[in-house]
C-alpha cells in the first residue's frame, strides 16, 4: 500500500481502488505461476491439505500434532525400539526416567483427552534391551578344546 486510507472514503473503495490502480500499472502481468492451478487444490474435499503439504515439505510427523496423552502413549509403545541402539543399562534407565519424569508431569495436570497411560516399568524395558542385544549378538564359536602341545624334541621343527 502506498498512502493511507482517507478517513471520508469506505474500506472496501479505497481496497478496490488500490488493486484497479495496480492493475492499471500492470503490476499483475506475468507473475509466476498465472494460469496455473493452484498446488494441492486437486482434493477440494481435503480441508487439511495444506498442513499434510506442510509437514511432507518440512520432513515432520504428524505425530506433533497429536495432543499430549496421546504423544506420551506413542513414546511409551515405540520405547523397546528407542533404546535398541544404546550401549549401556544406564542410558537405557535414563530414557525410561525422562519418560516417565512427562508422564508424571502430564498425571498431575493432565491436559487434551482422557487416556489411560501410567509410567512405564524400566525393569521391563531393561529386559527387553537385554534380550535383543543377546539374540543380535553373534553366536560365539565353540572352543576347540586345549592346544596340543609339541614335544620337547620336535619343536625345532
Amino acid at each position: 500500500m502506498t498512502e493511507r486510507k482517507p478517513a471520508f472514503v469506505s474500506f472496501e473503495t479505497w481496497v478496490d481502488r488500490q488493486i484497479r490502480e495496480a492493475e492499471e500499472r500492470g503490476a499483475f502481468d506475468d507473475l509466476a505461476g498465472a494460469g496455473k492451478p493452484l498446488p494441492g487444490m486437486n482434493k477440494p474435499h481435503d480441508e487439511n491439505w495444506w498442513i499434510k503439504q506442510r509437514l511432507r515439505d518440512e520432513g515432520l510427523s504428524a505425530d506433533a500434532l497429536l495432543p499430549a496423552p496421546l504423544q506420551l502413549r506413542k513414546e511409551a509403545e515405540r520405547l523397546p525400539d528407542e533404546v535398541r541402539e544404546l550401549a549401556t543399562e544406564a542410558e537405557v534407565r535414563d530414557v525410561v526416567a525422562d519418560l516417565n519424569l512427562r508422564i508424571a508431569a502430564w498425571m498431575r495436570a493432565p491436559t487434551g483427552p482422557r487416556v489411560r497411560i501410567g509410567p512405564v516399568d524400566a525393569d521391563e524395558i531393561v529386559r527387553r534391551w537385554r534380550d535383543d542385544r543377546a539374540a543380535a549378538r553373534p553366536p560365539a564359536e565353540p572352543a576347540a578344546g586345549p592346544a596340543r602341545r609339541r614335544r620337547w624334541w620336535r619343536r625345532g621343527t
